[in-house]
């Protein structure tokens, strides 16, 4: 398997087509899923990468690092494939486990305004940006931005 992440690393068709043979002969191995649905999402083929990140949800021996970057590729692939309730569930549940990950909020915001919740998406995105900026601009009014990322309709 190393070989396969090698070469995926590399951008090889290679590394897809023996990532799919190693994921066929280990059905419940969620690492190779992983790695398979990371190389098909990587060569722009989502609809085929969305079953190995299913398969690697469902699968045993993922790190936390990888469980997270699964949980950002799924959510991600779903919206891309205009299947936003799955990508919001797949977001949030993957936020129940990773709270206030800025990866995870950034796509879920995505999804949101792809569902027309625009005011939640913008908010979810200012909070992103004023917990996670190092400009000092941003870091100035961080609690202002907190604050109006929630409050992005009031009037005075």
């Amino acid at each position: 398997m190393n070989e396969a992440i090698r070469l995926r690393e590399q951008g090889t068709d290679e590394a897809r087509l023996r990532l799919i043979e190693l994921a066929g002969r280990n059905p419940r191995d969620a690492v190779i899923a992983y790695q398979t649905a990371w190389a098909h999402d990587s060569a722009g083929l989502e609809a085929e990468a969305a079953p190995f990140y299913e398969q690697a949800l469902r699968g045993e021996g993922l790190s936390t690092e990888d469980r997270h970057g699964v949980f950002v590729g799924l959510g991600s692939t779903y919206r891309v494939l205009g299947r936003y309730e799955e990508s919001l569930a797949t977001l949030r549940r993957g936020l129940g486990e990773f709270p206030d990950d800025p990866a995870l909020r950034t796509f879920l915001a995505m999804a949101l305004y792809n569902v027309g919740e625009a005011r939640e998406a913008a908010g979810t995105l200012l909070k992103v940006l004023a917990a996670t900026s190092a400009d000092d601009g941003v870091r100035r009014y961080r609690r202002a931005v907190e604050y109006y990322a929630d409050h992005l309709d009031d009037i005075e």
